[in-house]
């Protein structure tokens, strides 16, 4: 109950306590004339209409959930008892009808007689729900606007994610088949004890949990592995259930499977640790990694988003730092760029090395030679982000990390990075990088690093004028605390745009803004605007300066206990602190627009979780940037906001 409490952002001020209902016995194994069943209205897999579950002769409600024997599917109660199923039919169709959401129904049957046990909103996986949306809203049974509220945002990427590549599958060694309970595709390493999945998948490595059937106490376990394979259970077994409503692949009822907490026997044998590869959309667990396949849009998901899109008010756009990513944030209705990380593009192999020379450099006058050939490398890459965005406002952010990180780490061996490269990097390592050398601090200290990346956005953008395309950089400054800092790179971007507009003859449609990511640039945000002529709320680095702690350091040693000791109700990375960093957003806001009429948006992850975008919308902001893969979870999150 904490786990999930904790999981779907349930704290005191929304339910402290627990219910009891006290209520008769019906008996569903009072003999061959007796049943116990669960039933969904429509398919919590894929939304399809009609009836989705299964049922036990002479057994009780438990046998069905906890997956102790193997049930028959409900179809078969029309032949074996078609009194209690018509009965079943008709009560399903009512209670779907008076609640106008599909239903999660209990029944027993004792002796011949019908008994509804229970009935709930039924838990389904993204895809259900939107299928369902739309057929409801096409059956007139909601209204679009509920076919919207009633949609789990967070919920949305699970359409985005991989499922398994058929191709690749028929080549893949089969360990098993079970009950196709939740689909999609994931890979992992197959651990049979919970703490370790917890453990490891923590740590960042792929686990499929595997155990002969899962009980609530194993929760945890399911928020850190990729899939979960059971021996044991049915479609609506626990690990079913819970594995679908978190859009994770699941495979029940693997029969073929002996299953301990040291291994899997049986047909076939999977040791602790093997990689293997769970397809819950077929039931097949494959022997090693087996490759996925990228997912396409449905009709049904389009609609929605087409939906959510007119009813917002709230911008969307991504957080894009390659072509790719900017084609595949375009293809999920990203109205543009909100943070494009040029940093990232110093990393590819053929930047590496001519970067690491720049920073070795000793001169001026030798470190811009080398950033001549960098910059003629930026300058190809923000022309293809501007041809897949054109006519968007792509939002460029210059140079932001230490110039350490590019090195190698001091403590490197020698064979791996020269000595004079090890003694630079002993040079610039930082006690404290996070708010050291770092950001305008930088571009200031090394103007020439400034001066080549927005002359590269610049002749970027009008060499995409010059062939019809309409480009709209952003040149955005990180880090800064003070006007003067500001001013300072503003007259860099001046000069360059002066230099660029008349050597191509060309007007170009750029902008010039800061991020705003520190405690003094909210609160002095008035004199900021100014200078600048947009701002971005950088909530990451915002949140961690508001609390005084690293993002790394606290959730690798002390937040989980903050969260599970009630000392924060919410990771402040995820969501945002609405009283603290909320409140300096807000101030920011308001100061920047007494200055000047100016855009104002958040470039954060915050952009892509639904509370957040709520508060962002009743904040006044014009935009949120999201990672490509929520930008469908921020749109309708923004739509929900404005419908709220």
């Amino acid at each position: 109950a904490v786990v999930y409490r904790r999981m779907n952002k349930i704290g005191p001020s929304t339910a402290d306590g627990t219910a009891v209902n006290v209520v008769a016995m019906a008996f569903g194994n009072m003999g061959e004339d007796s049943a116990t069943g669960v039933v969904f209205t429509r398919n919590p897999g894929d939304g399809a209409r009609g009836l989705f579950g299964e049922y036990l002769v002479n057994a009780q409600g438990e046998d069905v959930v906890a997956g102790v024997r193997t049930p028959r599917p409900v179809q078969e109660m029309e032949k074996t008892m078609p009194g209690p199923y018509k009965t079943l039919l008709r009560t399903c169709q009512r209670l779907e009808k008076h609640y106008r959401e599909p239903q999660d129904v209990e029944f027993t049957v004792e002796r011949g007689r019908f008994y509804l046990l229970q009935t709930r909103r039924a838990k389904m996986n993204a895809a259900a729900s939107v299928r369902t949306s739309v057929e409801m809203v096409r059956e007139g049974m909601i209204s679009r606007k509920r076919a919207l509220m009633r949609l789990d945002a967070d919920q949305l990427e699970q359409l985005l994610h991989d499922t398994i590549d058929s191709r690749a599958a028929k080549s893949a060694e089969l360990v098993a088949s079970g009950i196709a309970a939740s689909p999609g595709a994931a890979s992992g390493a197959a651990t049979f004890d919970v703490k370790k999945a917890v453990r490891l998948g923590n740590a960042g490595k792929p686990v499929i949990l595997v155990r002969e059937e899962t009980k609530p106490e194993d929760v945890p376990a399911f928020f850190a592995s990729k899939g979960v394979l059971t021996s044991r259970g049915g479609k609506t077994s626990h690990a079913a259930v819970v594995a679908r409503g978190m859009g994770m692949p699941c495979i029940v009822g693997c029969a073929g499977l002996k299953i301990t907490a040291k291994g899997a026997s049986g047909s076939a044998r999977i040791r602790e640790g093997e990689i293997i590869t769970v397809d819950g959309s077929a039931g097949s667990v494959y022997r090693g990694a087996v490759p996925t396949v990228r997912p396409r849009m449905t009709a049904d998901f389009e609609t929605v988003l087409d939906w959510a899109k007119k009813a917002k008010k709230l911008g969307v756009r991504a957080n894009a730092d390659t072509p790719e990513m900017a084609e595949r944030a375009r293809g999920y209705g990203a109205e543009g760029i909100g943070l494009c990380r040029t940093e990232r593009m110093f990393n590819d192999a053929d930047r590496i090395e001519p970067f690491r020379d720049m920073i070795m450099a000793r001169s001026a006058g030798e470190r811009g030679r080398i950033l001549a050939k960098l910059g003629r490398l930026q300058r190809r890459d923000f022309a293809r982000i501007f041809s897949v965005m054109r006519g968007r406002r792509v939002t460029v952010r210059l140079l932001d990390p230490p110039l350490h990180e590019f090195l190698p780490s001091p403590g490197e061996a020698g064979s791996r990075a020269s000595g004079a490269l090890q003694e630079r990097a002993r040079e610039l390592a930082e006690t404290n990088p996070m708010m050291g050398h770092r950001g305008v601090r930088v571009g200031i200290t090394y103007p020439e690093i400034y001066r080549m990346q927005v002359r590269a956005i610049l002749e970027a953008a009008a060499d995409c004028a010059a062939k019809g395309i309409d480009a709209r950089p952003q040149v955005m400054v990180p880090q800064v605390g003070t006007a003067s800092e500001l001013a300072r790179v503003r007259a860099m971007y001046d000069e360059a745009r002066r230099e660029v507009e008349s050597e191509r003859g060309a007007r170009l449609s750029a902008s010039f803004g800061t991020m705003v990511e520190t405690v003094r640039a909210c609160v002095t945000a008035g004199e900021l605007a100014g200078t600048a002529e947009f701002f971005s709320f950088g909530t990451n680095d915002l949140t961690q300066a508001v609390f005084s702690f690293s993002r790394e350091d606290a959730e690798a040693k002390f937040l989980s206990q903050y969260l599970e000791g009630g000392i924060l109700e919410r990771n402040p990375f995820q969501t945002i602190d609405a009283p603290g960093v909320g409140e300096l957003v807000r101030a920011g806001a308001r100061a920047g627009r007494k200055s000047r009429r100016m855009e104002i948006g958040v470039c954060g992850e915050h952009g892509g979780d639904p509370d957040s975008v709520e508060f962002f919308h009743s904040a006044g902001l014009d935009y949120v940037s999201a990672s490509p893969y929520r930008i469908p979870t921020a749109i309708v999150a923004a739509a929900q906001a404005a419908l709220r």
